[in-house]
């Protein structure tokens, strides 16, 4: 596998700060709204963002691609974390882990459909076989029950896997930190009617609250997103890289029992075993079927 030209390690640094951010989220919601966390977070990230655009003279995007920005911005972080956490007050947290992880599936059967991406067997299987781990892992305490709230996490679900085929579509266009960027200017404008009540709440704040914030908002946001944007421009599917999103559960466990003492039991370990095994039986799949003549396609 050649890195340099790979999506792998910037998919891997995404979801190694996502997993880091379920836990540090549980942590700063001791003290902060859901709403309120999310404006502060990627209010740091803008703030980070712009420190970045004007020592690298970051051009700004061009008119008629403003819509596109402010579509992914209002996608994938103003909607997203309204519906996720309207979802999340009735429904169970192992309920709303499986909805959500539906994610890569939703975002391939989207390619499928508007970038006519094809799925080869083994990579569709790999995708069940995947799915079923994170099932396995997070049903272990939960029990689904049909309410209003499943349908707010299918929103929740249908904004991430919407924002994930636009990240696709903007990169080919734009850097990857260009179009991070510009959506999470967007986001955090719209997110910032939320302003008001953040103020009240970081006041009475303690200080290890302002550290979760920065890891949140500098390298759960601005780092993350930028990353996941690169692996955008390297993949040859959009699928191939939402693909890594069924090993945030697994690896949010163990983050949980290396910051917060939460020992695994085994179902987290063997969850995490079906699930690390499905998506390298997603890439083997893509490189059985993949044309040996075609250089673009190599990782």
């Amino acid at each position: 596998m050649n890195f340099k030209n790979s999506f792998h390690p910037y998919a891997i640094i995404t979801i190694i700060f996502w997993s880091l951010a379920y836990v540090l989220t549980r942590l700063a919601l001791q003290y902060f709204s859901a709403f309120s966390l999310g404006f502060l977070r990627y209010f740091i990230a803008s703030c980070a963002l712009i420190i970045i655009s004007v020592y690298t003279k970051m051009k700004p995007p061009a008119l008629h691609d403003l819509s596109w920005f402010l579509l992914t911005g209002g996608v994938g972080f103003f909607i997203y974390m309204i519906t996720f956490n309207q979802g999340q007050a009735t429904v169970t947290a192992a309920t709303g882990s499986v909805m959500i992880a539906t994610v890569p599936v939703i975002t391939a059967l989207l390619a499928r459909l508007v970038y006519k991406e094809k799925l080869h067997t083994l990579q569709w299987i790999a995708i069940m076989i995947e799915f079923s781990g994170v099932a396995f892992l997070t049903l272990k305490e939960g029990i689904f029950s049909i309410n209003p709230g499943l349908v707010w996490l299918l929103f929740a679900a249908l904004a991430l896997s919407t924002y994930n085929l636009l990240q696709r579509k903007l990169t080919t266009t734009y850097t990857a930190l260009q179009t991070s960027t510009f959506s999470i200017f967007s986001g955090t404008f719209m997110l910032s009617i939320f302003a008001p009540t953040s103020i009240q709440e970081i006041q009475s704040a303690p200080p290890v609250q302002f550290i979760y914030l920065a890891i949140l908002g500098i390298g759960s946001s601005a780092i993350a997103y930028v990353s996941w944007a690169k692996a955008f421009t390297k993949a040859k599917q959009t699928s191939q890289v939402s693909n890594y999103m069924f090993i945030t559960p697994f690896l949010t466990s163990i983050l949980a029992f290396i910051i917060a003492k939460e020992v695994p039991d085994y179902t987290t370990l063997l969850g995490g075993g079906i699930i690390l095994s499905g998506v390298l039986f997603f890439n083997l799949g893509g490189r059985i079927y993949k044309n040996p003549y075609d250089t673009k396609n190599q990782l």
